[in-house]
């Protein structure tokens, strides 16, 4: 790997930072590509080379993440939308039924005491939305093993 592309990794690195930072804020692909030093169109290519998924996706992935921790709480539908920087309730549904597999209520309305019982960075790991994972059963494996 040479310096430029060092140097990219470095720039996109700082763009993702942004992300888990600011999730919640309105974040889009020409915010995001200021701040990795970059032209939109280089930018999006670039992210997608360098972590496997586009940055909407990547956006929309943390922001599930740190909605389903809010729903564990007990956190309403909704709330956990707005807190997340989700505008629209329907598209926030939808995105998130499809990388957890079940709908936001089913995921509140579920038993956590096996997440609640790990420690924070194991839980982060167990159930990072992934597409075409379903949480549930990892939820449902984990209690059982406890």
């Amino acid at each position: 790997m040479d310096q430029q592309q060092l140097a990219n990794l470095a720039h996109l690195r700082r763009a993702r930072d942004l992300v888990d930072r600011d999730y919640a804020r309105p974040l889009d692909v020409p915010t995001m590509a200021r701040h990795a030093l970059m032209s939109p169109g280089h930018f999006s290519r670039a992210f997608r080379a360098a972590y496997g998924e586009t940055p909407y996706s990547y956006i929309m992935t943390r922001r599930v993440e740190r909605a389903m921790a809010l729903l564990r709480t007990g956190m309403s539908v909704t709330d956990a939308c707005m807190a997340v920087g989700c505008t629209s309730l329907g598209s926030f549904s939808s995105r998130f039924t499809e990388l957890v597999g079940l709908t936001p209520s089913a995921y509140r309305a579920g038993e956590h005491s096996a997440v609640l019982a790990m420690p924070s960075c194991v839980a982060k790991v167990r159930t990072r939305p992934m597409k075409g994972r379903q949480v549930r059963n990892e939820e449902a494996d984990d209690t059982a093993a406890a």
